[in-house]
C-alpha cells in the first residue's frame, strides 16, 4: 500500500472488511455500569449487549481517544517512514480530532518529515464509514495520499446523514441535543427526523406523526439529490424496519444499491434502540 488508512470504532465498519482492506480502527471505550468496555479488539463490545443494558436503565458513557493512544501509532509509522491518513470522527461530536492533532503535533516536533495527514469528517456512523470506503477505493486505485485527502475533502460537504431516533433523551443526555428538541419528540406520536448540518450539528429538520410517515419523510429527503447510487442504511434493534427501508430506497431512480450497517456501540449510547439512518452524497453541499 502507498499509504496507511486509518479511521475509528464510530464508523461502524465490520472488522473483517477493515484488516482485509488495510484500514487501522481506533476504540473509542464505553463506561456502563461503572465498568469500562473496548470498542475494538476481540473482547469488544457489542451493540446488542449495550442496548440490552439500555432497555433494563443503564446510561452509557463514551470517552474519546486519548492523545497517547494517538501518539504510539503515529510514531510508530513516522519511525517507519510510512505515511498515514487518518479520517476522524466529526470534532463536533467528540474530541478525539482535537486528540489527534495533538498527538501529531508532538510526533512531528522528533519527526518533522513525517507525513501525518487528519481530515475531521464532520460525520459519524455510517457516513464516516462511507467516507472511509470510498478513500480505500481511491488509495487501492493506485491513487496518493495527497490525491485520496482532496478527493475525501471533496466529497465530504455533500455527505446527507439522516437520522429516525425513537427516543430523544438519550441524544440530549449525551449533550448532542439541546433539550428543546429534545421536548418536541417528547410529544405523543411525533417522529422528529434529524440531519447532520453543515456544521456537523445534528438539528431537526421535520416532525412527522407516526414512524412510518417519517420514515417515508426519509426516503423524501433522500431522493432530493442523489450523486452516488450507493446509499448506507444504519439501525438499531430494528432490522426488519431497516430492510423495508432498503426495500423502499432501492425503487428510487439513482440508487442501484443499499449497503446495511449496524449501528456499534458508541454510536448506540447516544441514539438508543430503534434507530434508523440513512446516509449518501448529493450533487450540492449541505
Amino acid at each position: 500500500m502507498t499509504f496507511t488508512l486509518m479511521t475509528d470504532s464510530t464508523a461502524d465498519l465490520n472488522p473483517d472488511w477493515a484488516k482485509e482492506h488495510d484500514i487501522i480502527l481506533m476504540g473509542l471505550t464505553i463506561e456502563c455500569d461503572g465498568k469500562i468496555y473496548e470498542t475494538v479488539g476481540p473482547n469488544r463490545l457489542s451493540s446488542d449487549y449495550l442496548l440490552q443494558q439500555m432497555k433494563a436503565g443503564s446510561q452509557p458513557k463514551t470517552s474519546q481517544i486519548n492523545v497517547g493512544e494517538f501518539e504510539t501509532v503515529f510514531r510508530e509509522h513516522a519511525k517507519q517512514n510510512k505515511a498515514l491518513l487518518y479520517l476522524a470522527f466529526s470534532s463536533v461530536l467528540s474530541g478525539t480530532y482535537q486528540s489527534a492533532m495533538m498527538a501529531r503535533d508532538i510526533v512531528l516536533e522528533d519527526y518533522p518529515q513525517a507525513v501525518i495527514e487528519i481530515v475531521d469528517t464532520l460525520a459519524a456512523a455510517g457516513g464516516e464509514g462511507y467516507l472511509t470506503i470510498l478513500a480505500a477505493k481511491t488509495r487501492d486505485s493506485g491513487k496518493s495520499l495527497a490525491a485520496t485527502k482532496k478527493h475525501i475533502e471533496t466529497i465530504l460537504p455533500r455527505l446527507r446523514t439522516y437520522f429516525l431516533v425513537d427516543d430523544l433523551f438519550h441524544l440530549m443526555r449525551g449533550g448532542r441535543l439541546s433539550k428543546s428538541s429534545a421536548f418536541i419528540g417528547s410529544l405523543a406520536g411525533i417522529k422528529p427526523l434529524l440531519w447532520i448540518d453543515a456544521a456537523g450539528k445534528l438539528v431537526p429538520i421535520a416532525k412527522i406523526r407516526g414512524r412510518k410517515k417519517a420514515i417515508k419523510e426519509m426516503v423524501g429527503q433522500v431522493e432530493k439529490d442523489i450523486a452516488d447510487s450507493t446509499v448506507i442504511v444504519s439501525y438499531t434493534s430494528d432490522q426488519v424496519g431497516a430492510e423495508n427501508l432498503r426495500e423502499q430506497l432501492l425503487t428510487q431512480d439513482g440508487i442501484s444499491e443499499v449497503l446495511m450497517m449496524p449501528l456499534g456501540p458508541v454510536i448506540s449510547a447516544h441514539v438508543g434502540p430503534n434507530t434508523l439512518a440513512v446516509f449518501v452524497i448529493g450533487h450540492q453541499a449541505r
